[in-house]
């Protein structure tokens, strides 16, 4: 517990830093790639911060070119700082609306082009869905936990419909990443911090184009629990 307290009185005002940075940084680019810089900072730093290594493999199965929908397990709160890592290409992240009201947080977010999703009522859930697709149909990659939330137990939960829904009408593949190591780190609702490595595996793509929704979420479940660790 003492290691999570004093961790948290370096990552705070750290966090505060790359905000403001990625804040400025989009006042003169608004590609989004200054704020996915500023992530990048962001996580190299964070991690070295609390001891956390990062092991990465199936890279060569990420797609070079193109938008693509990065979907995978959730097990703790460095899942964030160790996918901003691994990934090689720019990406967004689809988040919570309310995390953009959070202040500088919410502006570096909004500058590094995150996408916000409204799910206070079905229709502006579905407007904010529709507007999330157009975005990764137009060339923005993102990331979405389809559980929604972590997990207690490091089992993967139930998969939320809207995650697919949002690939099928953004209309590009999904590259499936399964997470392990990260619960351990940081336990779910407990002020722990251990040192210790998360391992991330990249699948192949997999195509949503004419794939029954279903049968698409299930394609994707399947994928991650292959190389999900038993704990």
């Amino acid at each position: 517990m003492l290691r999570a307290r004093i961790y948290l009185l370096f990552f705070v005002p750290y966090t505060l830093l790359c905000s403001l940075a990625a804040v400025i940084g989009g006042l003169f680019d608004s590609s989004g790639r200054a704020g996915h810089a500023c992530a990048r900072v962001w996580s190299f730093g964070s991690l070295w911060a609390a001891r956390i290594r990062v092991e990465v493999d199936g890279l060569e199965l990420v797609p070079s070119e193109g938008p693509v929908i990065y979907m995978g397990n959730h097990q703790g709160n460095f899942d964030i700082l160790a996918l901003t890592r691994a990934i090689p290409r720019l990406f967004s992240w689809v988040a919570k609306e309310e995390l953009f009201r959070v202040p500088v947080f919410g502006a570096a977010m909004r500058r590094a082009g995150y996408i916000p999703l409204d799910r206070s009522d079905g229709r502006k859930a579905l407007k904010s869905m529709n507007q999330a697709a157009q975005r990764i149909a137009a060339g923005a990659s993102v990331v979405i936990f389809p559980e929604g939330t972590r997990t207690k137990d490091g089992a993967l939960l139930p998969f939320k419909r809207g995650a697919f829904l949002l690939a099928v009408k953004a209309g590009v593949p999904i590259v499936p990443f399964t997470i392990n190591g990260s619960r351990a780190i940081n336990p779910r609702n407990r002020i722990e911090l251990r040192p210790g490595t998360i391992r991330i595996s990249f699948a192949a793509p997999i195509e949503v184009a004419g794939v029954p929704e279903a049968e698409l979420l299930e394609r994707v479940r399947t994928a991650i629990a292959a190389k999900l660790e038993v704990e």
